[in-house]
């Protein structure tokens, strides 16, 4: 484990999503995993935030998981790639964001700056304005280096830390946006991380793992599911990447309500290794509680069709767009 300070690494400048994920981590990782004092430091790039990692000079934060544009797949495939960095951490921040431009600006405003994630959660404010996106290492980069001619979006707290104006408040397509940050650690650090969560009675965990099956082809993806239903997995979330430059081999990343050294998951594990397929632990951290709710009519895309059963012998089909639900067959 880190001795003090543990320098712990964000996405920079000051005022960026992550810096306020980093404040929010640095709390958090002293009392669950005893670290006495923590000291931030602003990276210019995640490439950065990996190096300090994985050469075990800090500790680093990263955008994970956003509620509106889905994983930040850059940063997924960092780690995947990554040999001496997991998580240890999940954190979660509340994204608003705000437009701004430099003070008494004059002229047209003819661009908008953020980062790509954050131009894609503002797409409403970006096409009602006729702004050109243009993405940015980070929103408070953006804010940073906003000049005459360009908005400038991101976290409030921007508009006092660079001294613009703000030209509208709150401008992202959807209320309730939310990202979730992954704090890492260098491998060897884990062991004693976890070990001491539990000392603390932390007895619920979740795990991100890749899997690579080295054989593809039919029924290859339904087996290794299987494996993980008829051990009684609750798996929270389920994605694939491709392995770059390789048609048709993909990485399956799994989200586990479970810890390694657990006896079910561990079973998993060990059976997938048996199999001979490739795995890899990204992340393990203490369960956070999530809801549950149920998916309303209106939330649905249009054009699909679902079934609404009204009892055991009536069903009655729902469907938007649609000329029949033969289409489902057919």
């Amino acid at each position: 484990m880190k001795t003090d300070p543990l320098q712990l690494c964000f996405l920079g400048p000051a005022g960026s999503f992550t810096h306020q994920a980093a404040l929010e981590a640095s709390e958090h990782i002293q009392s669950l995993y005893g670290v006495n004092r923590v000291e931030l430091v602003a990276c210019d790039g995640v490439p950065a935030i990996m190096s300090a990692v994985q050469t075990g000079r800090a500790w680093g934060v990263l955008a994970w998981e956003n509620n509106v544009e889905g994983y930040v797949v850059p940063n997924l495939d960092a780690l995947i790639d990554a040999d001496n960095a997991v998580g240890v951490a999940r954190i979660g921040i509340d994204v608003q964001f705000d437009a701004f431009v430099p003070k008494q600006y004059c002229g047209e405003l003819r661009e908008v700056s953020a980062h790509p994630h954050g131009l894609a959660q503002c797409a409403g404010f970006i096409r009602s304005h006729n702004l050109t996106p243009v993405p940015a290492a980070s929103n408070a980069a953006a804010c940073r280096d906003v000049s005459d001619g360009q908005v400038a979006l991101g976290p409030s707290i921007c508009g006092q830390l660079y001294d613009l104006d703000t030209l509208e408040s709150q401008v992202q397509d959807y209320r309730g946006a939310h990202t979730d940050f992954l704090v890492l650690a260098p491998r060897d650090d884990a062991p004693g991380l976890l070990s001491a969560s539990r000392n603390q009675d932390v007895e619920e965990y979740e795990t991100v793992i890749t899997f690579i099956p080295l054989s593809t082809g039919p029924g290859v993806l339904a087996n290794l599911l299987d494996v993980l239903r008829d051990a009684g997995m609750n798996m929270t979330s389920f994605i694939s990447r491709p392995i770059k430059g390789h048609d048709g081999t993909y990485s399956f990343i799994a989200t586990i309500d479970a810890a390694p050294w657990q006896p079910r998951l561990k079973a998993v594990l060990e059976e997938v290794v048996e199999h001979g397929d490739w795995v890899k632990t990204l992340a393990v951290y203490p369960r956070r509680e999530r809801p549950n709710p149920p998916v309303d009519d209106w939330m649905l895309p249009q054009g699909g069709v679902h079934m609404v059963p009204q009892s055991l012998d009536d069903t009655q089909w729902k469907h938007a767009q649609l000329p029949g639900r033969e289409l489902l067959w057919s």
